[in-house]
């Protein structure tokens, strides 16, 4: 069941980057295994699934004790200060960056332990909120000024949750808010390479991909719905 569920979201990506007349695998899969098991994680590894995303500090430390598996993972939730230094040795990447005081906190265990992280800055598109990331764009750009000058971080690139909304253009102008915000980053820090454009889940990501996702983050479509046993 599993298999036919990542074959299908697999093919279903590839049909919208042809459909978007972008270039094949254009559009990177991260795999969000927040509440189901690591017996599962591994079923969909198998069949080739290398990168997977976990949203709670808690559950990615029960899964992954020591950090130790045959993939890569990244951390996709809001993190609070006070678990920093719990999680950065765990995790591949922190992909949810939404203020200066979170980064330097990250970075100051990176110093600590002697590792270079990636990250990606979390900005609220859809103004709601429930959600987190930047709010706006000038506390945004004053934000990445600072992040981008820590010596143990390194900004790869954006993401944002596109609006709890069925309408498609609603949700389709998030996404491009998005990609318009990552454009004026390499203006104002050329040193950026930002590859990495995070947007897009199960029930959008069609639209994300119009708009130029590099990366896709999706569970329910994968995983069936989740476990809370």
């Amino acid at each position: 069941m599993l298999e036919n569920r990542l074959d299908s979201v697999l093919k279903s990506i590839e049909d919208a980057v042809s459909s978007a007349g972008r270039k094949k695998g254009s559009v990177e899969l991260m795999a969000v295994s927040k509440t189901h098991g690591y017996d599962e994680i591994l079923s969909v590894f198998s069949q080739g699934q290398n990168l997977f995303g976990e949203n709670r500090v808690q559950e990615v430390l029960e899964k992954f004790p020591t950090g130790d598996r045959p993939f890569k993972l990244h951390l996709i939730g809001h993190l609070q200060t006070n678990k920093v230094r719990k999680i950065v040795s765990v995790v591949d990447g922190i992909d949810s960056i939404d203020s200066v005081r979170l980064a330097n906190s990250i970075n100051s265990e990176c110093l600590r332990i002697g590792r270079i992280l990636p990250i990606l800055l979390e900005y609220n598109t859809s103004a709601e909120s429930t959600k987190s990331g930047f709010a706006d764009e000038s506390t945004f750009f004053k934000g990445l000024d600072e992040i981008a000058a820590l010596p143990a971080l390194r900004v790869r690139g954006l993401m944002t949750i596109g609006p709890l909304a069925s309408d498609e253009s609603e949700v389709r102008t998030a996404f491009a808010h998005l990609r318009e915000l990552r454009e004026k980053c390499k203006i104002y820090h050329p040193e950026l390479e930002l590859p990495t454009l995070s947007m897009g889940m199960s029930q959008d990501f069609v639209w994300a991909i119009k708009e130029g996702s590099t990366q896709v983050r999706i569970g329910t479509a994968i995983f069936g719905h989740r476990s809370y046993a």
